[in-house]
């Protein structure tokens, strides 16, 4: 009978553990993880190959032929990721960036004409207070400036906490800072892709890559809805951030609500998300 009951103790203390460990904690473990596995697969023994004397480099045929795919591929790069000859011809080409939606009219963030709702530069700063239940809530803060029309530069800082009865408060924090390029500019939608850098800090601190897309939709005075994806490569794991927000413009406010989500090593996150912005 004692032996019985030890082994349901046993049982109960081990379910207990890994049901009250706080999701923040399991995602910094999972990263932490994958630096231990890769370091250790470092220093595993490699075998060398060895490589014949056979060499194409004298071959004019593939040389032509290989001038010719790395010329076609950095046009379709070019027209894909910038501007195609037709849509250079279009008033989109020059469109001008807005002092904030909906400024007497019904444009978004561009216009194609030069008027009183345009300016030069512009920027913008949100903070949206994220849940995703009574135990872990967090603190999602961007700030935008836009400027050359095409242009802008993003910071975003996100803060989670979670509240853990039999392990303690954890926390983790994301800074990332990226180049945008306005891909798509009109008046009613606008789309982006940009590059840059992120930070974890945490159970981990370790900075990588990051590259993000997203686009906005001004559908009907004063609504808007927006989504965004950014993805960071760190060395040995990454990290997602998804967005998808509807937008209530009142001059150069902004209120919004929606959906968040995250991934951060092996770990998922779903919350709501609710907060204010402003153009300056």
């Amino acid at each position: 009978m004692k032996q019985s009951s030890f082994f349901l103790f046993i049982f109960l203390l081990f379910f207990q553990y890994n049901f009250c460990q706080g999701k923040l904690d399991k995602a910094g473990k999972s990263l932490k993880k994958s630096i231990e596995q890769i370091n250790w697969g470092d220093n595993s023994p490699h075998s060398s190959g060895s490589s014949n004397g056979y060499s194409n480099n004298d071959n004019p045929i593939l040389l032509g032929l290989g001038r010719l795919i790395v010329e076609l591929g950095l046009y379709l790069t070019y027209y894909t990721l910038v501007e195609t000859p037709v849509e250079k011809e279009r008033t989109a080409s020059t469109a001008f960036i807005t002092k904030y939606p909906y400024f007497n009219s019904k444009k978004g963030n561009y216009s194609y004409k030069w008027g009183t709702d345009t300016g030069l530069i512009s920027a913008n700063f949100r903070n949206n207070f994220i849940t995703e239940n009574s135990k872990l809530y967090g603190n999602h803060f961007t700030a935008e400036l836009r400027f050359f029309k095409r242009i802008s530069l993003e910071t975003d800082y996100l803060q989670l906490w979670e509240h853990n009865t039999f392990f303690g408060d954890n926390s983790l924090a994301i800074f990332t800072t990226f180049a945008k390029y306005h891909r798509i500019r009109t008046e009613r939608f606008n789309a982006y892709w940009g590059i840059g850098a992120s930070y974890i800090a945490g159970e981990v601190e370790e900075l990588g890559f990051t590259y993000g897309l997203g686009a906005e939709y001004f559908f009907a005075r004063p609504m808007s809805i927006e989504a965004n994806f950014n993805q960071s490569s760190f060395k040995y794991d990454t990290t997602t951030k998804f967005n998808a927000l509807l937008n209530y413009h009142i001059d150069r406010f902004k209120i919004s609500g929606g959906y968040e989500s995250f991934s951060i090593g092996a770990v998922n996150f779903s919350t709501f998300s609710v907060g204010v912005g402003i153009f300056l």
